[in-house]
């Protein structure tokens, strides 16, 4: 065994677990992890603009990739600096390991200069927080944080190191990961019996599949099922990727703005089978008259959420890929012709459409499909352009749509695109941003131009806080209060300034041209795209309102 400072013990451990990235941005408190990662050649460190970009990127990194994300901050506001990031990766279950350093053990608890007790902070918002003041738990506790981020329900863990620990040198003794299997204990027999007679008894049975699929990596079975069982398909806007956005038994996004095929049609179902979904405010709307003609059988790897927000009929619980390897081996194959054309039928009446008469958000989210060919990683923000991200591109695969949902955090985009640029550097990766969004992060430009990561930027600028607006004009009589951006501030020339290329378009012709150009040039590039104030997103169902209640632009001109 050797002697290793506590910052080499960190760096070893970080090997152990095959990290090849960390995000972050030292400090006085963490000075001695830094001098270790000096002096190594295996892990790369990206020198983010500011913390929050590093915790943003570390949540890119582990969503496109399903690794574990990494970030580091120093003390006090370095720390602090983390806490949306985190929160942001808490909500939407996503495995990151947050490490952290503080003052001194002999100095703690004595309002020493930028000293916060990040630990207590963010334990709300973790799966587990760890503050190590012995030397003598350093490299257990890192081990410990990687396993419980990445095991059962992933999510956030942060581990505080005090300085003197950092400093202290103790033996350390390498140790084999051992690989962290899904968890199948509480699928009980019974569970899966109730199940099959559920599915056999059903006519109209629906599939509303959320992010807890991509989790556990059940795309596979879960198109099988689908065949299987002859049934169509629905998405959160988490879920997106897990079914194939191309597939006839595709009926698009639930909820709030979800399609009209989608709300309609599980408004209708007699089964609606939940896969890795937790019932939100923005997709059920309404509790009370969400699905209220079906019964509801639930399958999540997180007891916690089974009849939280939605009361179920019945639940499965454990790991969604190993229920649904169980289900597929057990059912027969099964028939719903009937049900399948009436959801056609849906699906043919109500399509999303969009005005085509000048530049607008979905024309671009369609012309950057076509152009890619559906093959890239779309990252966004949060607002307008998110959702026309959501129901204009078609998600083949998992892990090519990453949005802060359960947060919804404005500036998320930007950092998570470089995440994921560097976790999949063979991929394209096209981040679509609102101009309110924009302005919280676009200083991460100058982290994508110091490191040459080739990110591309499309800024939907319609010189207001969209979303907001659409809410002020439709429930608030037009009061548009602090939600106009319309000020001196040029993106283009920011943008350049802060290393990036940058061009400004007003026409889909010139948004083609440009797209073009950013797609050959392997180095980041800003697309500024000027839009109309008033556009909005369409469908949509009000807050409180039923999703059978989605209303479109041409129900609410009828009115």
């Amino acid at each position: 065994m050797r002697q290793l400072t506590g910052s080499e013990i960190i760096i070893e451990c970080l090997k152990e677990q095959g990290v090849d990235t960390v995000f972050g941005y030292p400090g006085g408190s963490i000075l001695n992890v830094y001098d270790a990662l000096y002096k190594q050649q295996d892990i790369r460190h990206i020198l983010t603009s500011h913390e929050q970009g590093a915790a943003h990127a570390a949540d890119g990194y582990a969503r496109a990739t399903g690794k574990v994300g990494v970030c580091m901050a120093t003390s006090g506001p370095g720390a602090t600096n983390l806490v949306t990031g985190i929160a942001t990766a808490y909500m939407d279950s996503i495995p990151i390991v947050a490490i952290t350093a503080n003052v001194a053990v002999s100095i703690l608890g004595k309002d020493s200069f930028q000293e916060v007790d990040i630990a207590g902070v963010v334990m709300p918002i973790v799966k587990h927080s760890y503050i190590v003041k012995d030397i003598h738990d350093l490299a257990d506790t890192i081990r410990k944080a990687f396993s419980i981020a990445k095991s059962g329900r992933p999510g956030p863990v942060l581990v505080d190191i005090t300085k003197d620990v950092t400093a202290a040198k103790f033996e350390y003794e390498p140790k084999e990961i051992e690989p962290v299997m899904p968890i199948t204990k509480h699928i009980r027999e019974s569970d899966l019996q109730k199940a099959l007679t559920m599915l056999k008894e059903a006519k109209k049975p629906y599939i509303m599949v959320g992010g807890g699929a991509i989790c556990s990596g059940a795309s596979e079975e879960l198109a099988e099922f689908v065949q299987k069982v002859d049934v169509p398909v629905c998405d959160t806007l988490m879920g997106k990727g897990a079914f194939d956005g191309c597939s006839d038994y595709y009926t698009g996004m639930i909820g709030m703005h979800g399609t009209k095929a989608s709300n309609l049609g599980v408004t209708d179902c007699d089964l609606l089978i939940v896969l890795g979904a937790r019932f939100s405010d923005r997709v059920c709307a309404n509790p009370k008259r969400f699905a209220q003609n079906a019964k509801i059988l639930q399958v999540d790897v997180d007891p916690a959420e089974v009849n939280k927000n939605k009361v179920c009929d019945a639940s499965v619980i454990g790991d969604i890929k190993c229920v649904l390897q169980e289900l597929n081996r057990r059912i027969e194959p099964m028939e719903h012709s009937e049900w399948i054309v009436y959801i056609k039928s849906l699906k043919e009446k109500y399509p999303v459409t969009y005005k085509q008469s000048k530049l607008c958000g979905p024309a671009i989210v369609e012309k950057i499909e076509e152009m890619t060919k559906g093959n890239a990683i779309i990252t966004t923000d949060v607002g307008q352009h998110q959702m026309w991200a959501a129901q204009y591109f078609h998600y083949r695969k998992p892990r090519t749509f990453l949005s802060s949902g359960g947060l919804g955090t404005m500036g998320y985009g930007l950092g998570a695109a470089m995440g994921a640029k560097v976790g999949k550097p063979d991929s394209l990766v096209v981040n679509i941003a609102g101009d309110g969004c924009f302005r919280m992060n676009l200083n991460e430009l100058a982290t994508l131009s110091r490191y040459e990561i080739p990110v591309i930027e499309v800024v939907f600028n319609n010189h207001v806080l969209g979303m907001v607006r659409q809410w002020q004009s439709l429930f608030y009589e037009q009061r548009y209060s602090y939600t106009t951006l319309n000020d001196k501030v040029d993106f283009v020339k920011v943008s350049e300034g802060l290393g990036a290329t940058a061009m400004r378009v007003t026409t889909i012709e010139e948004f083609e041209k440009a797209f073009g150009e950013a797609m050959a040039s392997n180095m980041p590039v800003v697309i500024e795209c000027v839009l109309d104030s008033d556009d909005k997103v369409w469908p949509m169902c009000a807050p409180g309102a039923s999703i059978q209640d989605t209303f479109s632009e041409e129900d609410l001109e009828k009115k």
